[in-house]
């Protein structure tokens, strides 16, 4: 991926993307809130003056050309419900309070949004067809078959095949930053993730997470082909400069976006 910049933001822009798509992943500069959510903070559910947050959603959507009615964002929970949405929708913000982890579309012209501050966010789309898909990866969803239920959603409604799609995994931690306990072990042990290949045990009870690989290893499980998956290198912990952290920070940050576009 390459750092790249549209308007006032820049953003990590995935290098395959086909012509019908806009797609990437924001940094957090080119905002006006101030510190410690300085300054592209895109995340409602923050302490962020409001005023602040949505000036800054403005300065993305305008950024491409879109109202800020035209971003669709939802309330995520750690869960793995889907939002489908099929239809045309004159205003998508009555899609704030719903309670999602991912949202799958064929409607173009909106641009779907997931917000992260060390979870990871993954977009989805098919290359030909008006088809894309965001989701809100942290240990969680990892963990409880996310993946899986969004591309399984994609090819049962629009009858694509998986082995067609395409994936972009964002910037979130790094396993170098990330530890974990046990009950985040038996989590994974219970569901999916492929525990044993994204695990390695730092001391007694705890370990080091590679959340990314988990990702990779269950969009390849569920067809998706190797060459058609792009990881971002940065860690948001290590990159003050460029992402908001959530560990980092101790919880007082804002929040970056993975956004796709269908033209």
């Amino acid at each position: 991926m390459k750092l790249v910049r549209q308007g006032k933001i820049s953003y990590l822009q995935p290098s395959r993307l086909p012509n019908h798509l806009i797609a990437g992943f924001t940094t957090r500069n080119g905002g006006v809130s101030r510190p410690p959510y300085h300054s592209l903070n895109l995340g409602l559910e923050t302490d962020d003056p409001l005023p602040n947050v949505e000036g800054n959603r403005s300065t993305l959507t305008r950024s491409f050309a879109l109202d800020p009615h035209q971003l669709l964002t939802v309330k995520q929970v750690h869960g793995n419900d889907i939002l489908l949405v099929d239809e045309s929708n004159p205003d998508l913000t009555h899609f704030l309070k719903v309670e999602v982890d991912a949202v799958v579309t064929n409607q173009t012209g909106i641009m779907l949004g997931v917000l992260t501050a060390d979870c990871f966010p993954l977009l989805l789309w098919h290359p030909e067809q008006p088809l894309a898909a965001v989701i809100h990866a942290g240990w969680r969803g990892a963990a409880n078959g996310l993946i899986a239920k969004v591309i399984a959603t994609m090819v049962q409604h629009f009858g694509c095949l998986a082995s067609e799609l395409q994936a972009a995994i964002g910037p979130g931690i790094g396993a170098h930053k990330y530890e974990v306990d046990r009950p985040v072990r038996d989590a994974f042990r219970q569901g999916s993730g492929f525990w044993d290949e994204i695990s390695s045990e730092i001391r007694l009870g705890h370990w080091k997470l590679d959340i990314p690989l988990s990702c990779r290893l269950q969009l390849e499980a569920a067809g998706l082909k190797p060459q058609q998956i792009e990881v971002a290198e940065q860690c948001t912990c290590c990159h003050p400069e460029l992402f908001f952290s959530y560990r980092r920070d101790n919880g007082m940050t804002g929040r970056q976006i993975g956004f796709i576009k269908l033209n």
